[in-house]
């Protein structure tokens, strides 16, 4: 406590004394024997009123233990059920569970992970995924404050995802990883990856590369090949041993029917594998007969133009070619026209798009000639100032012409565009505005319009090869800015008429991969309808079996997740209740699961991961010399902390409840007293 608070009590103290004694003692010439009792009071009263005034305050101390964290963390995907492990991985967690040492000494947290991280003890070992390094990054920052020594009870089979064996050697917790599965090596034989693209043209090849592998010491033929439902198609004799123990096998195919195509790759397995699951692998492809061939008119070098290329070509759908304006190309042959950066050279080029009444792109900037672009076109008109202006891109979340989520557009750099006013002279539909130093515009930066039958898009400014490299810099991956362009060139490079209801689906999807269906459904204004309520109808071909789940609204789009459906083809129907618009599409979900691949559990990457964080490793049947070591380790131990409050006196409620007691009872005395 202060020396000053000290002061000031001292001065309460003498300051009440005198207010009691000048009220009962100075003032009243009767002092009956009471006096002084009444007089105590008051002084009582006052000093502790006086005392809230001040309102001094002390140091609490506390003292609480603190128990170190015990981690258990269980792979609750299906390749712990495959290997005949699930049993008794559910019975070690119970063991643990049940251990009354190690729940004194610890603060024991459960978890399961599969593909992604729960805190639950509830296992189905039925995911299809298997994310170790993923779980261990989430586990070291919900507990990065505290130790927390982990167990790990899984095979060490992991399907995607960094590799743990590496990516824990940063880790900060001991890892105690707990081996389920067999670790006896047997022969097997599998196809250990297949690689094929997902799209090929009608009448040309597709390539097809297969890895194929052997554990074995004795040296083995078997045959490679490669069926078209009941037909074979390619085959080919393999040969291993223990010292060739994998092959590769390149192969091409023939595109010979429109639509999906299934295939199924076998590698014949051997009369004494335990494991046959591993030797086939349905993959499919996609047969189109015709490819989008987008035309790039620009009559400057540009970064930009390199940007273009590869977001438009990451599609094996579509093809670009550049050129300059006063080039004679055929513009019937393209499906969409992008015009950079116009000037009076492409004259013709706008020409020759109003005669063929051809879809096209028009992006500006600062060496867009402004003066013949407001002449040669009526749709929208710019200022003319021939100054520049760094522009941020802002999602419109409203945009409805096709469905877009927001990729981040305002973390991307400005684009240069020329500064000045813009007028749209037409119906159009903005997808990203204009933020100009932190202040938010309602002007347009990239904005799509369709007019008598033509569709058109038309940016607003140069620069958009650094929002490619922000995407990746971003998402280590060029994917969400090349799929935001690919769908803009899509939109733009279709005719179809706008509907009120659209689907968006993969034609096939392999089965351990999500199901997603999406559909955009909109007013009669054609802006995004919120309030739809969406429903989507499944039918398996094969069985004829139906069912009917609502659709969710997430972000501008209504989704649904169908994951959990079995291997097989679909159709389906997307229907607006109270609504006469329905769409349907098709999809096949090919039967592959990745979790039945494996045969053995992964004991070297799990043994590397306890060097790693200085842990160490064990079987599920060691279950006593695992708590036994845990308890001796001296590294956790109980702790006990103090905790120090700096308490308010104003803070303790019953000070005010004893000021009022005591002027109650003054009050009552004095009356029964007859001083009232």
């Amino acid at each position: 406590m202060q020396t000053q608070t000290i002061l000031l009590i001292i001065a309460a103290f003498i300051t009440a004394l005198i207010v009691a004694l000048f009220q009962y003692w100075y003032k009243t010439k009767n002092r009956k024997k009471n006096i002084l009792f009444f007089a105590f009071l008051r002084f009582l009263s006052v000093f502790a009123l006086l005392l809230l005034l001040i309102n001094p305050t002390f140091k609490q101390k506390t003292y609480y233990i603190e128990k170190p964290a015990l981690v258990v963390a269980v792979d609750n995907s299906s390749s712990i059920k495959y290997l005949k492990q699930d049993q008794k991985v559910t019975q070690f967690v119970n063991q643990i569970t049940d251990n009354k040492e190690l729940n004194e000494r610890f603060d024991i947290a459960y978890y399961s992970f599969s593909d992604k991280l729960n805190d639950s003890l509830h296992f189905s070992f039925d995911q299809k995924q298997t994310n170790i390094s993923k779980a261990l990054e989430e586990l070291e920052q919900i507990h990065k404050n505290t130790i927390a020594p982990t167990i790990v009870i899984t095979d060490g089979n992991q399907t995607y995802g960094k590799d743990y064996q590496f990516s824990s050697i940063g880790y900060k917790q001991a890892v105690y990883p707990i081996i389920s599965g067999d670790t006896i090596k047997v022969l097997d034989t599998k196809i250990q990856q297949l690689n094929v693209n997902r799209y090929a043209y009608l009448k040309n090849k597709f390539p097809v590369e297969v890895i194929l592998t052997y554990s074995g010491n004795e040296e083995i033929t078997t045959t490679f090949r490669v069926k078209s439902g009941s037909n074979t198609i390619f085959s080919q004799p393999v040969s291993f041993s223990r010292t060739n123990n994998s092959t590769v096998v390149n192969f091409t195919l023939s595109a010979s029917t429109v639509g999906v195509n299934q295939y199924v790759a076998e590698l014949v397995p051997l009369d004494i594998e335990k494991n046959t699951i591993n030797n086939s692998k349905t993959f499919a492809v996609e047969v189109i007969d015709q490819k989008t061939n987008v035309l790039l008119i620009s009559d400057i070098v540009h970064p930009d133009l390199g940007a273009i290329k590869k977001s438009v070509e990451s599609n094996e759908r579509r093809s670009i070619t550049i050129s300059k304006p006063n080039e004679n190309k055929e513009l019937d042959d393209y499906q969409l026209v992008i015009l950079y950066q116009p000037n009076t050279r492409y004259r013709a080029v706008y020409e020759k798009l109003n005669t063929l009444k051809k879809n096209y792109f028009t992006i500006t900037g600062p060496k867009t000639d402004w003066v013949f672009l407001n002449r040669i076109q009526n749709k929208y008109t710019q200022e003319i100032t021939r100054q520049n202006e760094y522009y941020v891109p802002r999602y419109n979340t409203n945009y409805g012409a096709f469905l877009q989520e927001d990729i981040g557009f305002q973390g991307y750099p400005p684009l240069i565009g020329t500064f000045g006013e813009i007028r749209m002279n037409s119906n159009h539909d903005p997808l990203l505005y204009r933020t100009i130093s932190n202040i938010d515009t309602d002007e347009m930066l990239l904005a799509t319009i369709e007019q008598g039958g033509i569709r058109e898009a038309v940016l607003f400014g140069e620069g958009i090869w650094r929002w490619r490299a922000q995407s990746y810099l971003d998402t280590q991956k060029f994917e969400d800015f090349d799929e935001f362009f690919g769908k803009l060139i899509q939109y733009l490079a279709s005719n179809k008429r706008k509907s009120r209801l659209n689907t968006i689906s993969e034609s096939f999807y392999y089965g351990n991969a999500s199901v997603i269906i999406k559909a955009e459904y909109f007013t009669k204004n054609y802006e995004f309808d919120r309030r739809g309520n969406l429903r989507i109808s499944i039918k398996n071909k094969e069985t004829e079996a139906t069912q009917t789940i609502p659709m969710l609204l997430k972000n501008n789009s209504y989704e649904v997740d169908l994951s959990n459906l079995d291997a097989g083809n679909y159709d389906y129907t997307v229907t607006v209740l109270g609504e006469n618009i329905a769409r349907s599409g098709s999809f096949a979900i090919l039967e592959y699961d990745v979790e039945q691949q494996f045969l053995n559990a992964d004991v070297t990457k799990l043994k590397q991961v306890a060097t790693n964080t200085n842990g160490k490793s064990y079987y599920l049947n060691q279950k006593d010399t695992l708590i036994k070591e845990l308890l001796e380790d001296q590294r956790y131990q109980i702790v006990q902390k103090n905790k120090e409050n700096v308490v308010s006196l104003i803070d303790w409620k019953y000070l005010l409840a004893i000021v009022i007691l005591l002027l109650t009872i003054e009050w009552f005395a004095r009356k029964y007293n007859g001083l009232i």
